[in-house]
């Protein structure tokens, strides 16, 4: 049976196994200097940049709403990257995309031009019925 769903479905599962890790430094964006002031001044409570002399003391740092900060949720190296795929949901998957190139609209909804080929599917040589061990 053709199931797009399924074909789809594995396609993606198996693609995301090509990925490698990747992650941001541990210390990104939480390398300043930085102290809350605390309450009773009427700022918020974030880490702000000490020492004088500068535009950037007394700035935000560290969070993730400010300038030059962390990330909020950054990527981790131990995220689940691969997956894996039940091997009888694989089967069908392939079963199921073969089927389909057998079926002249499908081939056609993919874009490719096949209005002179004499059928679907298009089989050049029936030599593989002479292999022998």
């Amino acid at each position: 049976p053709l199931r797009p769903d399924v074909v789809s479905f594995v396609s993606d599962q198996l693609g995301r196994n090509s990925r490698q890790a990747h992650g941001i430094n541990f210390f990104a964006g939480m390398k300043h200097s930085s102290l809350s002031w605390g309450t009773g001044r009427a700022v918020s409570r974030i880490p702000r940049i000490r020492g004088s002399g500068t535009h950037r003391s007394g700035q935000g740092a560290n969070g993730n709403m400010c300038r030059a900060g962390r990330m909020c949720h950054p990527l981790r190296t131990w995220r689940k990257w691969h997956r894996k795929v039940n091997v009888k949901q694989r089967r069908h998957a392939l079963a199921a995309a073969i089927a389909a190139t057998a079926v002249t609209p499908l081939v056609l909804a993919r874009g490719h031009r096949v209005m002179e080929v004499p059928q679907l599917p298009l089989i050049f040589s029936n030599d593989i019925n002479n292999v022998t061990q």
